[in-house]
């Protein structure tokens, strides 16, 4: 009860400074400032939501006949360690503290190198609104380092980690010394599948906002369409009219796309347009930087849609995450499975049609740990579970799933004597 107590503190004070929390993030990740805003409004959900929960973490009765009473309880883990993505600092942060702190664990929490900022204001917040010391550490620093003694640490009862394929790897071999678990979500190249009879009106918008959330530097955007061939051309000529009326521009301004967060990244996206061309994709739109924009000022790539792709491309496989989106077409419903299936991924996927029998069979068969039909959210609500198949990664966060990350099951079971007759 007490912890509820203080997490809804925390999330009615996160409402009460979301526009300057929201500013911070938009400075610091260069996201357009309603997408930030956005993020606010998140975090503070976030703490809402587990609030409730804190004191209906329940076991379950086991019968076992007259003679045994046995129950399970769920015991928090202990120390946490969170280890958290440049992309959404705020909005992630949130997601792994608040129902790590609802069960009963306590955090310590790395924010990225490159956008902290808002981190350090949420964790202010959290102790001013009456978190005890030492529930909540934060221990800025460079992954290799901050974030390589948390995940070796003796002391640490369960490791939190979002970003790359490749560095949740290490931090899962680093974890496996000490027999830690680790909760993993890592990339995705998450497909929007289209239907001949989808209604494109509905689609078209959600299709481009999916793509492109904070400059599509997001691991569940909706980075692939496959189309059926009988609406490909329609597709692709009405989806590039909508990327020209896009507005590119630094965050603050709440532009359409914001910049990419570092020159690296930006220099890893053109690479990957540069890779596309060269393998036979056509860029249909953008695949620039932004044009007559002084590139020592903003790290901008413009909108890119790429048609023509074919399976075996890289960037119809990998995740390149910037602002691109590649266009496949599709015959049968089969074969739009096998496309969507066809990366090392799972995490998102998106089914637009009318045909009930047709969605909920792909529904069934693309593998991917949240599936939208004739929607799409990215990574979805507070209250959706969210988490992906094969190397996307493993656990659950978000909703009553993430109970289980942070909890462990005890089992008592107990013999009951029958009475002594006289």
């Amino acid at each position: 009860m007490q912890r509820g107590r203080v997490l809804y503190a925390i999330a009615r004070r996160i409402l009460e400074e979301q526009d300057r929390l929201a500013r911070l993030e938009s400075q610091d990740t260069g996201k357009p400032l309603a997408q930030a805003q956005a993020d606010a409004v998140a975090a503070a959900r976030f703490f809402e939501y587990y609030a409730g929960v804190a004191d209906k973490v329940l076991g379950s009765s086991i019968p076992l006949g007259p003679d045994y009473a046995d129950f399970t309880v769920r015991e928090p883990l202990g120390v946490t360690a969170q280890i958290v993505p440049w992309n959404y600092p705020l909005q992630i942060a949130s997601r792994g503290l608040a129902p790590a702190l609802a069960t009963g664990n306590t955090v310590v929490l790395k924010p990225a190198e490159l956008a902290c900022l808002s981190v350090l204001e949420l964790t202010r917040i959290c102790h001013e609104e009456g978190l005890p010391p030492g529930v909540l550490n934060v221990v800025p620093g460079l992954g290799q380092e901050a974030g390589y003694a948390l995940a070796a640490h003796p002391g640490v009862n369960l490791v939190v980690f979002t970003g790359s394929v490749a560095t949740g790897a290490q931090v899962m071999r680093t974890a496996a010394d000490n027999i830690v678990p680790v909760l993993l979500e890592l990339g995705g190249k998450s497909p929007n599948i289209v239907l001949a009879d989808a209604d494109l009106d509905d689609a078209l918008p959600v299709l481009l906002k999916a793509a492109f959330p904070n400059s599509g530097q997001t691991c569940s955007a909706g980075s692939r369409v496959l189309v059926q061939r009988a609406r490909h051309r329609e597709l692709v000529d009405r989806l590039a009219a909508l990327c020209h009326g896009l507005k590119v521009g630094p965050g603050l301004q709440n532009p359409d796309i914001g910049p990419l967060v570092s020159r690296a990244q930006q220099g890893k996206v053109l690479d990957y347009i540069g890779i596309a061309r060269d393998e036979g994709a056509e860029v249909i739109t953008g695949g620039t930087p932004l044009p007559g924009a002084d590139l020592s000022h903003g790290n901008f790539v413009s909108p890119t849609l790429l048609d023509g792709a074919r399976p075996e491309m890289r960037v119809h496989r990998e995740e390149i995450f910037g602002p691109v989106l590649t266009i496949l077409p599709f015959d049968e419903v089969e074969e739009a499975a096998a496309l969507a299936n066809a990366t090392e991924y799972g995490l998102v996927a998106g089914i637009w049609g009318r045909d009930v029998g047709a969605t909920n069979w792909l529904a069934r068969t693309v593998k991917a740990g949240q599936i939208f039909i004739n929607c799409y959210g990215a990574g979805g609500g507070v209250e959706l579970p969210f988490g992906g198949y094969r190397k996307s990664g493993f656990g659950r966060e978000k909703g009553l799933d993430a109970l289980l990350s942070y909890t462990q099951v005890k089992n008592i079971c107990t013999r009951i004597a029958l009475p002594r007759r006289s």
